[in-house]
C-alpha cells in the first residue's frame, strides 16, 4: 500500500463537512478529484469573509490544484495512525514546492476523539509544528471539537495578511481566487484564495 492510500481516511472530507454544513458521515468515501465548499465567517473588524475551501484527493494530477493560488492549507494526519504522521514531510514538501512561499499552513491532528487509540502524542506533533513553523491544533470532525476554531484562526490570519497587503499597496482589489470580503459599507466583492 502506498503512502497516499495510507493517508486517505484522515478525515479531511468530514472536517470540511463539519465546518461548512455542520455534518458528519460515517459513510464518507475517499475523495476522488476535488470537493468544494464555501462558508461565510465573521472576522475582526466586523467583516464577513466568504471562504472557498477545496478538499483534494492526493493523486498526482490533483496536487497542483491543492496549492495553486492557495493562501492557506491544512496538513492533516490522524492521531491514531502513526504512518499518516510519518508521511507529513512528503505532503509538506508538496505544498512548499507548489504553493506561494507565504502560504499559511496549519498542522491538524484529526480524530482527537480516538484518545484510547492514539499513536501520535500531542507533544510530538507540537514539536513537528514548531520545527516547521506551522500552526497546530487537534480536531475531531466527529464531535466538532476545534473544527470551527481551526478554520476561524486560519481565515483570520489570511484576512489580516491580505488587509495589510491591500493597505500597503494602496489597492482595494485582490486576486479573484477564494475569499470574498463582505461589508455593509463596501459592497465591492474582493477575492483571495482560502484553504
Amino acid at each position: 500500500m502506498d503512502d497516499e492510500m495510507l493517508d486517505s481516511g484522515t478525515g479531511k472530507t468530514n472536517l470540511l463537512s463539519r465546518f461548512s454544513r455542520n455534518e458528519f458521515s460515517f459513510e464518507t468515501k475517499s475523495t476522488v478529484g476535488v470537493e468544494f465548499a464555501t462558508r461565510s465567517v465573521k472576522v475582526k473588524d466586523g467583516i464577513n469573509i466568504k471562504a472557498q475551501i477545496w478538499d483534494t484527493a492526493g493523486q498526482e494530477r490533483f496536487r497542483a490544484i491543492t496549492a495553486a493560488g492557495a493562501t492557506g492549507a491544512f496538513l492533516v494526519y490522524e492521531i491514531s495512525k502513526r504512518q499518516s504522521f510519518l508521511n507529513l514531510d512528503t505532503w509538506l514538501k508538496e505544498i512548499k514546492d507548489s504553493a506561494d512561499a507565504n502560504i499559511l499552513i496549519t498542522l491538524i491532528g484529526n480524530k482527537s476523539d480516538l484518545k484510547e487509540k492514539r499513536e501520535v502524542t500531542t507533544e510530538e506533533a507540537l514539536a513537528y509544528a514548531e520545527k516547521n513553523n506551522l500552526s497546530f491544533m487537534e480536531t475531531s470532525a466527529l464531535d466538532g471539537e476545534n473544527v470551527n476554531l481551526a478554520f476561524q484562526q486560519i481565515l483570520q490570519q489570511i484576512y489580516s495578511i491580505l488587509s495589510v497587503k491591500i493597505l500597503e499597496g494602496g489597492n482595494k482589489e485582490v486576486p479573484k481566487e477564494g475569499i470574498i470580503f463582505e461589508s455593509a459599507v463596501d459592497t465591492n466583492e474582493n477575492w483571495s484564495t482560502c484553504c
